[in-house]
């Protein structure tokens, strides 16, 4: 006989994400929760308190990355056995042993995967040594043979991921639950009123490196000449890496509006006018779905993004398409936008058309609900 969905309780686990990361808080802890679960989220966070119903452990951020793999995910481990939770949902490929450790106990365990990590370690740029890098790629490939069939579900955040597991992996096991906007809570946020808009607004909402392509970005806006403003949010890769961009003459038109609140994230996208998405053709990048190209969708944003063959596919409609390592390139599209409001406005409708009929995590929650029904406890 199953147990009440009222009566089971489940654990969300990560050592590397906030706690109210859009994906693990928003959607999928509040999905649980609104479904009768009994939620508890340890994550990185400030103090112990209930959020939405969802009870939060917090997680100390580490300095330095091993203090996080070794003091920090010991720190986790032991908070997660207190819960003595019957299911336990894990967010980090760190986090792959304590999921082992976890199926031992009796644990039943549910693995996000949210990259390709075997392609990911191949883009790490504290990973400078060769050897050590082939070391990690190939340690990784055991790890994930090895520990994944005791897992008791797999969730892939992206259709394209799904190539890599049938095809180089040889698995099936495994369900899609992509990491798509919320549409609700998008509509219920009112533009950002605190800027005087003189000029179009060109916006990023994510981590700023050089491999998503932050300093072509600002190089474009030399090129822009003024035309334009560009907005910048999320939390620099490393601190040498900024400098280099605040000493880009493109930094000029350049705002950097900081670590901001989800809430706040849309409202400045709902003030801007394109949204922008240049990652460089790095493999973790090239079947990725970055959410915030479906973020700027659904605030009805037209785009210019990478000229990847598979976003290609997918935005044809939506956007315009660049060498994300070209500046001019990427200027020239800008400014091909900006002098054509009809373009704008017809890629912006034809976005938000995409988001409502195919990619809503409206449409995602009964996977997720379907998923862990599934989970015999």
């Amino acid at each position: 006989m199953k147990t009440a969905i009222n009566d089971i309780k489940v654990c969300i686990l990560s050592s590397v994400h906030n706690a109210l990361d859009t994906r693990i808080f928003y959607k999928e802890a509040k999905t649980l929760a609104g479904a009768g679960y009994n939620v508890t989220l340890i994550a990185q966070y400030e103090k112990v308190e209930y959020v939405d119903g969802i009870k939060i452990i917090p997680l100390k951020k580490h300095k330095s990355r091993f203090q996080r793999i070794t003091v920090g995910i010991y720190t986790l481990f032991v908070l997660a056995i207190k819960e003595g939770a019957d299911i336990y949902h894990l967010h980090d490929p760190e986090l792959v042993f304590t999921g082992l450790a976890l199926k031992l106990m009796g644990k039943k365990v549910v693995y996000d995967i949210h990259e390709l990590v075997y392609f990911q370690i191949e883009d790490k740029y504290w990973l400078k040594n060769k050897v050590v890098k082939f070391l990690c790629k190939k340690t990784y490939l055991v790890l994930e043979k090895v520990s994944f069939k005791f897992f008791d579900k797999l969730i892939l955040a992206e259709d394209g991921y799904e190539d890599y597991y049938k095809q180089v992996r040889n698995w099936r096991r495994y369900n899609i639950v992509r990491n798509v906007p919320i549409i609700s809570f998008i509509d219920s946020v009112n533009p950002a009123v605190g800027y005087a808009r003189q000029k179009p607004i060109i916006i990023y909402a994510g981590v700023l490196s050089e491999l998503r392509g932050t300093k072509d970005l600002i190089k474009s806006m030399e090129f822009i000449k003024g035309n334009a403003e560009l907005w910048l949010l999320g939390r620099w890769e490393a601190e040498s890496f900024k400098k280099k961009c605040e000493s880009l003459e493109g930094w000029e038109h350049t705002k950097y509006l900081g670590v901001v609140s989800l809430h706040n994230v849309y409202r400045y996208m709902k003030g801007a006018s394109i949204g922008v998405a240049t990652l460089y053709p790095v493999k973790n990048y090239l079947t990725s779905l970055p959410v915030k190209t479906f973020e700027y969708m659904t605030c009805k944003l037209p785009m210019v993004i990478s000229n990847f063959p598979y976003w290609e596919e997918i935005f044809k409609k939506c956007a315009l398409f660049v060498n994300p390592e070209d500046p001019e390139d990427i200027a020239d599209k800008l400014n091909y936008l900006l002098g054509n409001r009809h373009l704008m406005k017809e890629l912006g409708e034809n976005g938000r058309r995409l988001i409502e009929n195919k990619y809503s995590w409206e449409m995602e929650i009964t996977k997720l609900l379907k998923l862990y029904k599934e989970i015999e406890i």
